[in-house]
């Protein structure tokens, strides 16, 4: 059966670095939009990074230019997020999504785009 799972959440002090991974696994291809998006209680999930599989193209919120960089281990079929310089308000819930139809990534797109999703790994950032 096919489903992501992610992992390496956990709790860091700010200025921290973590790396998450989202291994998808029983896909006999790799879905070419691979995302991961992140949500707080009370808030709407937002996207975080996203990465087409076919060109390479990737897509980072504002909040995270500069401090996260996602990437894609082919062989693997697992999608990282390596986080560094982490503040406050990275604390959320992360999942990893991916879209089923084989279409690319687009700038900022919303939840709804995607079709399948991991259970999520939390993310905890403390001063």
């Amino acid at each position: 059966q096919a489903q992501l799972v992610e992992s390496g959440g956990g709790s860091v002090q700010a200025g921290g670095s973590l790396r998450l991974s989202c291994v998808a696994s029983g896909y006999t291809y790799i879905p070419n939009c691979m995302g991961w998006f992140r949500q707080t209680p009370g808030k709407e999930r937002e996207g975080v990074a996203s990465l087409t599989a076919t060109s390479g193209d990737t897509y980072y919120a504002d909040s995270v230019k500069g401090r996260f960089t996602i990437s894609l281990d082919a062989a693997t079929k697992t999608l990282h997020l390596q986080m560094n310089s982490l503040v406050l308000e990275d604390t959320a819930m992360y999942y990893c999504a991916v879209k089923g139809s084989g279409a690319r990534c687009y700038t900022g797109e919303p939840q709804y785009e995607y079709n399948f999703w991991g259970q999520g790994t939390q993310v905890t950032v403390s001063s």
